[in-house]
């Protein structure tokens, strides 16, 4: 035989003594003294006093490995995933294998000679190890073996897999739980624009502005005015606007609203003034505009003695104290009539006012005015037309020279100024009308212009719609007010102001 036919042999009897390939047999091979191992393979007879035949069972090597790499991989193949555990022994290296055995001379008479498997020769190519199956692709590679003596490393654990499906918000909070579907809610009912069978000839927002002067533009009039407030046991709300024939046209608003609070506290009186000027007429709005500021301005140089008569419930002192406020405001329009170089019988308005005291123990509420209009109350859900009958039936006289003071001028009304311009033009327009009323807790007073007057008498279901918006346990705020206000009825496009004020 030659001698690489005999380094062959001898590794295959290697291999077979590690691995135990030949059964029985091997594993008595192995079981053998490594001398007489080495001395058989090497055809050489073992020495005197070698032990020639097989070990007691019980000193063999067991059938399987009991080292720490064979306890983790017996650990991974119980707690880890699938092919955990499932690699082979690591392969002895050539410094961790035990040296061959001495001679059996060498070996001491009373000693069994170990029985590790011998070590292959330096010059044999180690044997490949076998594939490894590899990892799962969501999964950390396992490491190498590792080395006698030292712990294994730590696995690091694989991040869970990504969810299949997207978790929605609403199940991720703490206590999160799944609602019932609600039942949708029935639509709200639409919001009532008009009455009638049919809508208006024109549209209900603004098409047209008004013509804009340069040198005027303090004259502007805002297509809608808002006003509101709240004092001791009543509500205001107030507002004005133009009408659709105005919007569509791009007319000025006709209508003027005055809202004003002379004094403080409960001595402190409120005065509301809605005029209108005439249609057609060029400066109609200027005629409204300064009539209200006139009366204004007339009412509040006399408020604390105003206030005080309707405290003490003084209406006959009242209505001639305001009867002549009222004649000398119109003087003055009539007076402006004649420096603009007008008829003094367009450059008027239709006046209307309101005064309201603040105090809470006092409940009387004070109209007076000339022109058209109207006067309502709203009680337990229904209208009552307050408008008061006319007993001042003068009619517009001529315009008098102006009549020169003297130093003893008429007696005045009581808390009423005197002196000139008091009754330099007495001619007014139209009848004079003075009303006082005692409001309940509940009721709803309103006053306002001919454009919301004539549908409220003419048409039953506009005041209907009115009387079941407004009458609710609190007042409406400004813009359900204005909305309210604003209701369209076929055959009534003029301009629109709404003064109201609830009882508490």
């Amino acid at each position: 035989m030659s001698e690489q036919g005999a380094r062959r042999g001898q590794e295959d009897d290697w291999w077979r003594q590690l691995y135990g390939e030949d059964g029985g047999e091997g594993r008595e091979g192995a079981g053998g003294g490594g001398a007489a191992g080495d001395a058989a393979q090497s055809g050489a007879a073992p020495a005197a006093g070698a032990p020639t035949g097989a070990g007691p069972a019980d000193v063999g090597p067991a059938e399987a490995s009991d080292t720490l790499d064979e306890r983790v991989a017996s650990v991974l193949r119980t707690v880890g995933p699938p092919g955990w555990g499932d690699r082979p022994p690591p392969q002895p290296t050539p410094a961790d294998a035990p040296d061959r055995a001495a001679p059996a001379g060498n070996a001491p008479p009373d000693e069994t000679p170990p029985r590790a498997a011998p070590a292959p020769p330096d010059e044999t190519p180690p044997r490949p190890e076998p594939a490894r199956p590899a990892p799962p692709a969501d999964e950390t590679p396992t490491p190498g073996p590792v080395p006698p003596g030292e712990p294994p490393a730590r696995r690091v654990p694989s991040p869970p897999p990504p969810p299949s499906e997207p978790i929605p918000l609403k199940a991720t909070g703490p206590g999160a739980r799944p609602r019932e579907v609600a039942r949708s809610a029935p639509p709200p009912a639409p919001a009532v624009t008009y009455i009638g069978d049919r809508p208006p000839t024109y549209e209900a927002e603004p098409a047209a502005l008004p013509a804009a002067d340069p040198a005027a533009l303090d004259e502007l009039v805002p297509d809608t005015a808002l006003e509101g407030a709240q004092y001791g046991s009543l509500t205001l709300r107030a507002a004005s606007q133009r009408g659709d024939s105005a919007r569509y046209r791009g007319d000025v608003r006709r209508d003027a609203l005055l809202t004003a609070r002379f004094g403080a506290g409960r001595h402190a009186l409120i005065l509301v003034a809605v005029a209108t000027g005439r249609l057609a007429v060029e400066g109609a709005h200027r005629a409204a505009r300064d009539a209200c500021g006139w009366i204004g301005s007339a009412v509040g140089r006399s408020y604390t003695q105003l206030a005080e008569d309707i405290r003490a419930d003084r209406r006959g002192d009242l209505k001639a104290g305001l009867q002549r406020l009222t004649d000398r405001s119109y003087g003055k329009l009539r007076a402006r009539a004649l420096e603009r170089g007008g008829p003094p019988e367009q450059y008027t308005a239709a006046l209307r006012c309101l005064l309201l005291p603040a105090d809470p123990d006092c409940r009387t509420r004070v109209f007076f005015g000339v022109g058209a209009g109207g006067l309502f109350r709203l009680r337990d859900g229904a209208w009552t037309d307050l408008e008061p009958v006319a007993t001042d039936h003068g009619t517009p006289a001529p315009i008098p020279a102006p009549i020169p003071v003297t130093d003893a001028p008429a007696r005045p009304g009581p808390g009423l100024p005197h002196g000139p311009g008091t009754a330099e033009y007495p001619a007014r327009p139209e009848p004079f009308l003075f009303h006082a009323a005692f409001g309940r807790p509940g009721d709803a007073l309103l006053l306002c212009s001919a454009g919301l007057a004539d549908p409220l008498r003419q048409e039953p279901a506009f005041a209907a719609h009115l009387a079941d918006r407004w009458s609710t346990p609190e007042p409406p705020g400004l813009v359900p007010f204005l909305a309210t206000a604003q209701l369209r009825a076929k055959g009534h496009a003029k301009d629109r102001t709404a003064v109201a004020v609830w009882e508490a």
